[in-house]
């Protein structure tokens, strides 16, 4: 079979690679690219563990093929932190326990990530909608739900 290639963007770099036609984007990230971050969970796009935001979207990654990403804007957990300096959202998963085995941490991540840049100011209702496609078979969601809230507050400006 013959490879596709692709340019496409991932967290802010122009990134080129060949990929095989049927091959997903979360194979092409984690075998081809060396980002394993996102975690093959089910491969069936139900548990939320290999989630990225493409072109603004919070897709599966498993459900998306490695040559859909030509052209396309990728961010993956990777792109969240800015060199030492963790992300608001990071920080507040560390302070409030909000991880265990850290299988779905960082789909969580993205997944919280996307939702308070399209609303900045969620409910607590709203952040488990936001979050439903994400499942953790470790923890009550309660803490990752409270480092949300947190977090949201710091990224307006609300805590030092």
């Amino acid at each position: 079979m013959a490879g596709v290639a692709v340019s496409t963007t991932i967290n802010g770099d122009t990134i080129e690679y060949l990929c095989q036609p049927d091959e997903t984007l979360l194979d092409v990230l984690r075998d081809r690219l060396g980002l394993t971050g996102a975690k093959e969970g089910c491969g069936t796009g139900d548990c939320g563990a290999c989630s990225i935001i493409l072109d603004d979207r919070l897709v599966c990654s498993c459900l998306v093929l490695g040559a859909e990403a030509e052209g396309r804007r990728v961010e993956t957990i990777e792109g969240m932190a800015h060199g030492d300096k963790l992300h608001p959202l990071q920080q507040k998963f560390l302070e409030h326990a909000a991880l265990q085995c850290g299988i779905c941490t960082p789909g969580f991540l993205i997944a919280a990530k996307d939702l308070l840049a399209k609303n900045p100011d969620p409910t607590e209702e709203e952040i488990r909608f936001g979050l439903a496609g994400n499942l953790c078979r470790c923890t009550g969601y309660d803490k990752i739900v409270r480092a949300v809230q947190d977090a949201a507050s710091v990224m307006k400006g609300a805590h030092a």
